[in-house]
């Protein structure tokens, strides 16, 4: 998608804001998947826990695509749903950065 040359120092910025969005993501999944377990009252709350755990897993898994290619859309996503900030990607070149702000405000249909 984005022909973009990855230095070594910007390929290791890149892995590290990853990460970080990956855990928060993972840790606010983690926290209303333990909410809505917990408010889980009949059988049909169970399934539909699973159901809503299993397009979650889908989209994060959708999302989270660590080739160099997607990485402006991953984090311009990751950005957008407050998994990181922009300030994670200090050191990226000028119009990587440019890319991924553009993309953050993005607004489809709008």
């Amino acid at each position: 998608m984005f022909d973009f040359k990855w230095s070594p120092t910007e390929k290791k910025i890149a892995r590290e804001a990853y990460d970080g969005a990956w855990e928060v993501a993972i840790g606010k999944l983690l926290a209303e998947f333990k909410r809505r377990a917990n408010d889980a009252a009949s059988a049909s709350d169970i399934w539909a826990v699973e159901a809503w755990l299993r397009e979650q897993r889908k989209d994060i898994g959708e999302m989270f695509d660590y080739r160099y290619s997607q990485l402006p859309l991953v984090f311009a996503w990751a950005i957008r749903e407050k998994h990181m900030d922009i300030e994670r990607l200090a050191g990226l070149s000028a119009d990587k950065l440019k890319r991924i702000r553009s993309l953050r405000d993005f607004s489809p249909g709008g």
